[in-house]
């Protein structure tokens, strides 16, 4: 009988890397602008010809600011061009008997030929799950919660915006004058 002979490892071609741009580290893209973290800011970067120009500063941050579901989408209100940053921040404050787990969703509008942000909302979802004594026994209970603050946030297609609450809807439009969002 004779012995298998051993294959030669085939090698492997080291894949192409890809280039490394400002803009390929950025959390949202639209047009010339980037959204990014960059020295302890968390910003809009707007670029020329694949080059910073200039930032508009959305907040300062520490190093622990990792913000999820970061959008950025551009759309026409009353024939302005605007552009509206989204991102979420998750907070956990646990202590032995109560956690939160607090969710805020930020919703920005900016105009950029004047570097000028021009609507801004927060929403905060707290859930909150406690553990409650009885009575004075050494019986206890856990209890959820749920407590909501602030507005939810809608673009609508015509470039108008509408925050709703449980108690209440406030529907705004842009008003090109005075470069904000005002009552419709």
């Amino acid at each position: 009988p004779s012995k298998p002979t051993k294959k030669k490892p085939v090698s492997k071609k080291p894949a192409a890397k890809k280039p490394t741009t400002a803009a390929a580290s950025g959390l949202a893209k639209a047009d010339n602008l980037v959204v990014e973290v960059k020295k302890g800011n968390f910003q809009v970067t707007i670029t020329e010809n694949g080059k910073e120009k200039d930032a508009m500063i959305v907040k300062a941050v520490d190093a622990n600011f990792k913000p999820t579901h970061c959008k950025l989408t551009a759309f026409t209100a009353n024939g302005t061009k605007l552009y509206l940053l989204t991102w979420t921040e998750m907070v956990q404050i646990k202590t032995p008997k109560k956690t939160e787990d607090i969710t805020n969703v930020y919703s920005v509008i900016y105009e950029i030929t004047n570097k000028k942000q021009v609507f801004s909302n927060t929403q905060t979802t707290n859930h909150i799950t406690e553990i409650v004594s009885l009575g004075g026994t050494a019986a206890t209970e856990t209890q959820e919660k749920m407590r909501r603050d602030g507005f939810e946030f809608i673009l609508n297609p015509d470039g108008s915006v509408t925050q709703k609450s449980k108690k209440q809807e406030n529907k705004l439009v842009y008003d090109a004058t005075k470069m904000e969002f005002v009552a419709k």
